[in-house]
């Protein structure tokens, strides 16, 4: 529970290893007070009391100190809130109270503030050692003192509002981590010197972006298992920023929320309220690893639904046929699926309307007459027989200028008056803001899924927003916050009503991966590269921040057609999509006797290993660099490491590797090879005998006995 201190304006949220306090001044200003270690409520009265610099008239005392920088008065530093009303912009709150909470959720602390029509309340929630932020923002149609101003009827515009700002202490030489990619290369590490002025990351395409994660992590001389990180997350599916400032005085401060620029997020009205998305923060003196388990912890807890359950071995259909399929074929795909012990059959594009490419179809999700007949129940009924769940694709943000929906309301798309509609991958984005846009799909897609037994739906996002407009609306740039309100209202309804289905966030691999949309999803399409090696850093940046068990992962044909023509053994390709959630991709009627009697022993051996890679405690044992690089994976007395040798020089001693994660004092089996290990030793053998040339890979258990 949140501690209050007597004065009623100082506050301590306390996790199992971390500490965050705020104070209220006198003056009604919020400022920080600490982030890091555990303290007590005395140290944090006592942080409180100490008075704040003296600048001179160039800079200001609050900036850099303050919780939530608004805009107005004595600050400099870029304001998290700006409220434009008649006549008037800026923000002069006052402090009007605080509550705290103990709910399901977790304990809450809010602390709430006015300025005149306007309230504010700042939301704190402390989960395990990460704090969860986030703001509410609401027009109370009066200035609360009886006395008319004759702002009451007037909306209020919310130019910018963040979710938070978060304040780093005191610190020399500081590195931000961040991860930035593009299509097919999603998910690339980075860490760089942290210099005066802004970095800014985000995306203004209307969704998460494959360009960046909306995640960073700041230290001054880490480590991959020991020294102090501080993380933020940002949950959030459209378009985000996240700026990092070094102040003139050294201070750093991060800033983020959904929006990328200042030019309006929404109108609010009398009674109307908006609430940010959270922005989540963590601390941890356990280095990059202690970091990303406590995020990994943190999701599978509170994040993920239903993420105690471990995710089906599943096979996808769209390397195989693309957009050619029939319902005889997919039944051939999946009686090979079934032999090789696949849970989960999907079938991908190309099942409805007139989709026998992507020029057509989007928008009419009815299944195609000639090559289902009778729908997809028969085929779903088959699938179920042959003892594995069924699952399809759909994109129903998306509309192709071909398709019924589109001749029927040309007008449901984002557009612009006199502008060119611009097609990307021949479709228009669908305007989700609109009501009747999402009482329409809410209808088509609730009849699809109670048409046939579908377990499992791959949701994808082919485009982002070129042409955000909507002619008809008063204030037509809302519709980039509420096209994303509208998506997840409409997953949540879809998921009430079947909450047997599972759902995967997809948009063209990675550009729709946050903590928003994995609340609502129970896993992701990590790449559209399937190559195993390129995923070995794509996973490698993933694994920063989430966890292995939203991490879907493909084994497709080789050579790679793709991309870039590499072979690759059936070992390497099953050993890299086996450090996440394992599925198949390729073409399996053109799979020899022998590739799939091969396979089925990876399925296998992946479904012994599946409870510690989805729901252990991840490792990096070594980052994908060249020659040698693994994951370990720990879940009580049990171990796994997989191993991945990109290439080695001949007269180069074995590889090794140091375990860890493990009891020091323990004795370790490998299951492999019978040797019996300490907690603590490098790992050989277990390596020489799996390891045997480039391009190779090796699985390696290890048991306590």
């Amino acid at each position: 529970m949140p501690e209050s201190a007597a004065d009623g304006r100082t506050w301590l949220l306390s996790g199992p290893a971390s500490s965050y306090a705020v104070h209220v001044t006198e003056a009604d200003e919020l400022v920080h007070l600490h982030w890091g270690p555990r303290i007590e409520l005395a140290d944090a009265e006592a942080l409180a009391v100490r008075p704040l610099p003296d600048y001179w008239a160039f800079e200001s005392p609050l900036d850099g100190r303050e919780e939530y920088p608004v805009e107005g008065g004595a600050r400099f530093v870029r304001p998290a809130l700006s409220v434009r009303t008649p006549g008037r912009r800026g923000t002069e709150w006052t402090f009007a109270g605080h509550e705290t909470e103990d709910g399901e959720q977790g304990d809450e602390l809010r602390l709430r503030f006015r300025d005149g029509v306007l309230s504010v309340t700042l939301h704190y929630r402390m989960r395990d050692d990460v704090v969860e932020r986030w703001a509410t923002l609401r027009h109370e149609g009066d200035d609360g003192d009886g006395v008319g101003d004759g702002e009451g009827g007037e909306p209020l515009e919310l130019l910018r509002a963040d979710s938070a700002v978060w304040t780093l202490p005191d610190r020399d030489g500081w590195r931000m981590s961040q991860l930035h990619g593009r299509w097919a290369a999603e998910s690339r590490l980075t860490r760089a010197p942290l210099t005066y002025g802004e970095k800014v990351i985000g995306s203004r395409r209307g969704h998460t972006g494959h360009q960046h994660l909306p995640w960073v992590a700041l230290d001054t001389d880490a480590t991959e298992e020991h020294g102090e990180v501080y993380g933020c997350a940002l949950g959030w599916s459209g378009s985000w920023r996240i700026a990092v400032a070094q102040l003139p005085d050294a201070r750093v401060q991060i800033t983020g929320g959904a929006g990328y620029d200042d030019s309006g997020l929404l109108r609010l009205a009398p009674g109307e309220t908006f609430t940010t998305p959270v922005f989540a923060g963590l601390w941890t003196d356990g280095g990059y690893g202690g970091a990303s388990r406590a995020w990994h912890a943190y999701q599978r807890a509170h994040v993920i639904p239903d993420a105690e359950r471990d995710r089906p071995v599943l096979f996808n259909s769209w390397e195989a046929t693309y957009f050619d399929i029939s319902e005889e074929q997919q039944a051939t795909l999946a009686r090979r699926a079934a032999a090789i012990g696949v849970e989960l059959f999907v079938v991908d594009d190309g099942w409805f309307g007139a989709r026998t490419g992507d020029h057509a179809g989007l928008g009419d999700w009815t299944p195609n007459p000639d090559r289902f007949p009778k729908g997809l129940k028969p085929l779903a009924e088959y699938v179920h027989a042959l003892g594995m769940q069924f699952g399809i694709w759909v994109e129903p943000e998306m509309v192709n200028a071909d398709s019924d929906l589109y001749r029927a309301h040309p007008d449901w798309v984002q557009f612009q008056p006199g502008r060119k509609r611009t097609e990307l991958r021949n479709q228009l984005v669908l305007n989700l803001a609109r009501e009747d846009v999402r009482e329409y799909l809410w209808q088509r897609l609730d009849t699809l899924l109670s048409s046939a037994p579908i377990d499992y739906v791959k949701w994808d996002f082919n485009r982002a927003f070129t042409d955000a407009g909507w002619p008809d609306d008063p204030y037509p740039q809302r519709l980039w916050v509420d096209h994303v309100r509208a998506l997840y209202a409409l997953l949540d309804r879809l998921r009430a009503a079947h909450p047997g289905v599972a759902f995967e966030s997809c948009s063209g691999g990675g550009g729709r991966i946050d903590l928003g949309i994995m609340s609502r999803t129970d896993q992701v399409w990590t790449s559209d590269n399937t190559d195993p090696l390129d995923r070995l850093a794509v996973q490698h940046g993933f694994s920063q921040i989430h966890p292995a068990r939203v991490m879907a992962a493909w084994v497709t044909d080789s050579p790679n057609t793709q991309l870039n023509g590499r072979a690759s053994s059936l070992r390497f390709r099953f050993v890299s999509a086996m450090a996440g959630v394992l599925g198949v991709g390729g073409d399996l009627s053109e799979w020899t006797e022998e590739e799939l009697a091969e396979a089925r022993r990876w399925v296998d051996l992946y479904k012994e290993i599946r409870p510690l890679v989805q729901r252990g405690d991840l490792h990096r044992l070594r980052a994908p660099e060249g020659g040698l690089s693994a994951v370990q994976y720990v879940r009580g007395d049990e171990a796994v490491v997989l191993a991945w040798l990109q290439a080695q020089r001949y007269g180069e001693p074995a590889p090794a590797l140091r375990l860890r994660g493990l009891d020091p004092t323990g004795s370790y089996e490998c299951l492999e090879t019978g040797e019996v290990h300490r907690g603590a030793v490098l790992l050989h053998h277990g390596l020489r005998t799996g390891l045997r040339g480039d391009l190779d890979a090796a699985v390696i258990r290890l048991r306590r006995i």
